[in-house]
């Protein structure tokens, strides 16, 4: 059964909850409190959970907070008063005492032989080390030997154990502090609550905690059974798992633990594949599948044959680990600012799987332009059901070599994950009856509309024509595309306008433009399904709050061709108001720095249209102010650190949300833009990044990771 509320998006970081005014607080609490009672029902007592367990969490930590900041707003009924049992009341911060790192990656065989190159020629091992350093279990070492292991797509998480009893577990966070997991961990049926002896008083272990692909699939269908979703993919999966509140919940789920390295407590051992024997004698269960290897070229030989068994492991891997063995040499190679000197992490390329094209769908975006998506037979890639995949414009459509002349309902096609996230349909197989079957072709009509399309040629490049419809007023489509972009979190931030309260208001007639929004009442909007008196009045409330948006943020929810929330925050610094940067010439739009001709003219086009001028004056006359732009305050001559450069950011950090790395980056005086390109100074990865980090490596551009952009940011360079 659909929820009666709308959702709720977590945004419990402190500096949100530190930005809240009392009432704001107060108006928040309730929408929390209301919102986990209905989850925790759904969950609980129903069986059929309608949001991710890491969402509750995070939902159920925002509340904690509020409550820490204002106490007389809190509800004896609150959520937070009812956790009971074994249950934590929240996840505490969690110290490495020896940090616990990251790892370089390698994505080549050149990659592994100029990083082999450079351990060997490391200054740090000079002066006699390779010819008189001896161990008492082991000739002397004098040459660079290396142990590779599969590289595991879990969790990352140290164990502690004192006097053998395990005291203490936590996911590594930024390296020096994590998350307190403890009681999720001691679940985990094959992690050892006490160790073999002989054990060291203190030991410090790490490993990867995942699922098995048997455990996922069975803890799957079991969730269908009981009328719960699937979960999507097995590392999400577990790190929601191993973040919940409750043990019970973990315990639930079949959870494992391979170690595959140690921080403290074992120093005595000489070398990384004698660590490994020792982990097991403990009897902590490692993968079993390192190997030794003498140089280089047998670390790849070793590398692809791990590579062509990864479909029959029975668990995720997405890369080997490559290590310096001797630990001795580990310790004069070092460290860089992320990661250890003696040992880099091989990328596998994303797997390959074959299924059938059912048939080929259209989706119109906010703008007009009407894509084709690739429907198939689900098929499991990389840990994920693929059902759908986007083939982005007519020319991929149609005339891809790959494609073999064009998509056919039917085909056998390859299907991969561009950077392990996004499906993408890679080639077609050819078969014998493939051409008794009829080609995809783009609709005469809009999908929705069913308006007669138009192309839009692009001279230079062909392959870039768009197909578009050009019912900008009415097509359905792009009013509910639109309206989504306008009232998102980088736009207006309109907070309980979901996509479903959406597609009501445009099927009710009420929504026909954004400037509609402002027209909404709280008995109007108490005559929808499931919409109470409480949500209708903080969404009007909402909608009110939005109308003093910044007027970098109001040029975003325009939806203005070419113009993201780089572009809009440089309209804002250098025109400083709405008027400004609708009476500026292209002339005017190109001398600002970033802003080129086509970006220019798209501006000018813009607000050059007649429907546009008309729901600016909509939006003025409901209130909107498009504040000007303060001016700056002149700034000192100090150099800032990131003068001069640009930043693209992709994928999930571990501490910064987005927004505030965009923020950190920008009042260091750097620039940040969504696009890789050759301009781009830096690229800034975190867990996951997708084809942004494939387009930076091909072009050259520096790939650096939070740490590292923590490091500049404060002035320093860290080491590469």
């Amino acid at each position: 059964m659909a929820s009666p509320l709308q959702p709720v998006e977590p945004l419990f970081l402190p500096k949100h909850v530190a930005s809240l005014t009392e009432v704001e607080a107060k108006a928040r609490m309730g929408r929390l409190a209301e919102a986990l009672a209905h989850h925790s029902r759904l969950y609980h007592e129903l069986g059929k959970p309608e949001i991710e367990d890491r969402t509750y969490d995070l939902l159920y930590r925002e509340l904690e907070l509020l409550e820490e900041r204002f106490p007389a707003h809190a509800s004896p009924e609150s959520p937070t008063g009812k956790v009971g049992g074994q249950a934590v009341a929240a996840l505490q911060p969690y110290t490495h005492s020896q940090r616990m790192l990251s790892l370089a990656n390698a994505f080549t065989h050149d990659d592994l032989r100029a990083w082999e190159a450079r351990r060997a020629e490391d200054g740090r091992l000079t002066g006699g080390l390779r010819q008189h350093l001896a161990r008492d279990d082991g000739p002397p070492v004098d040459e660079l030997t290396y142990a590779v292991e599969p590289k595991l797509d879990g969790l990352a998480i140290e164990l502690v154990y004192e006097d053998g009893r395990l005291t203490a577990a936590g996911t590594r966070g930024d390296g020096h502090t994590g998350e307190d997991v403890t009681h999720n961990l001691k679940t985990v049926s094959n992690v050892p609550k006490t160790l073999q002896p002989p054990f060291p008083s203190y030991v410090s272990v790490r490993g990867e905690v995942l699922f098995t692909l048997a455990g996922f699939e069975a803890m799957n269908t079991r969730r269908e059974a009981e009328g719960m979703a699937r979960f999507k993919n097995p590392r999400n999966a577990a790190a929601g798992t191993i973040r919940q509140l409750d043990p019970a919940v973990a315990g639930r789920r079949p959870l494992v633990f391979f170690a595959h390295s140690a921080g403290r407590g074992l120093e005595d051992v000489g070398s990384h594949q004698q660590l490994m024997r020792r982990l097991e004698t403990l009897g902590l269960e490692t993968t079993g599948l390192g190997v030794g290897c003498a140089d280089i070229e047998q670390v790849i030989e070793a590398i692809e044959a791990l590579g062509a068994g990864r479909d029959s492991l029975p668990y995720e891997i997405d890369g080997a680990v490559v290590k310096v063995d001797s630990h001795e040499l580990q310790g004069r190679l070092g460290m860089v600012t992320r990661s250890p000197r003696w040992a880099i992490a091989f990328k596998y390329p994303a797997p390959t799987v074959t299924t059938r094209l059912v048939q080929v769908d259209f989706s119109v975006g906010r703008t007009g332009v009407v894509t084709p998506v690739a429907v198939m037979q689900p098929v499991q890639v990389g840990g994920v059901t693929v059902t759908h995949a986007t083939l982005h414009n007519e020319h991929q459509l149609l005339r891809k070599p790959e494609y073999l002349g064009g998509l056919r309902p039917g085909d056998l096609v390859f299907v991969k994950r561009a950077g392990d996230v996004i499906p993408r349909v890679e080639a077609v197989q050819d078969e014998p009856d493939r051409g008794s079957r009829p080609l995809a072709r783009f609709p005469d009509g809009c999908p929705e509309c069913q308006t007669p399309l138009v192309r839009e040629e692009n001279e230079t490049s062909p392959e870039k024509v768009l197909i578009r419809c050009p019912n900008h007023l009415t097509c359905p489509a792009q009013l509910r595309a639109g309206l989504r972009h306008y009232v998102s979190r980088g736009a207006m931030d309109v907070d309980g306008l979901g996509e479903k309260l959406i597609d009501q208001l445009v099927e009710q007639g009420w929504v026909k433009r954004p400037s509609d929004l402002y027209r909404l009442t709280v008995d109007r909007l108490t005559r929808l399904e499931r919409m109470g008196h409480k949500s209708a009045t903080n969404l009007v409330a909402a909608l009110n709050r939005s109308k003093n948006q910044p007027l970098a943020r109001t040029l975003v929810a325009l939806g203005i061709p070419e113009v993201g929330e780089a572009t809009a925050r440089d309209l804002a610094r250098n025109l400083r108001s709405l008027d400004a940067v609708k009476n500026a010439t292209v002339e005017d739009l190109k001398s600002i720095p970033q802003i080129g001709d086509a970006v220019a003219r798209s501006i000018h086009a813009f607000f050059a249209d007649a429907m546009h001028q008309a729901e600016l004056d909509l939006l003025r006359a409901h209130g909107v102010l498009f504040p000007p732009e303060p001016e700056e305050e002149p700034r000192e001559a100090t150099a800032s650190p990131l003068a001069g450069q640009t930043f693209v950011l992709t994928g999930t950090l571990p501490t910064l949300g987005r927004a505030e790395a965009k923020a950190r980056i920008e009042a260091a005086g750097g620039k940040t833009t969504s696009a890789v390109s050759q301009r781009t100074s830096c690229l800034v990865a975190g867990d996951k990044a997708g084809s942004k980090l494939t387009k930076a490596q091909s072009l050259g551009v520096p790939v650096i990771d939070e740490e590292a952009l923590l490091a500049l940011l404060a002035g320093t360079t860290p080491t590469r």
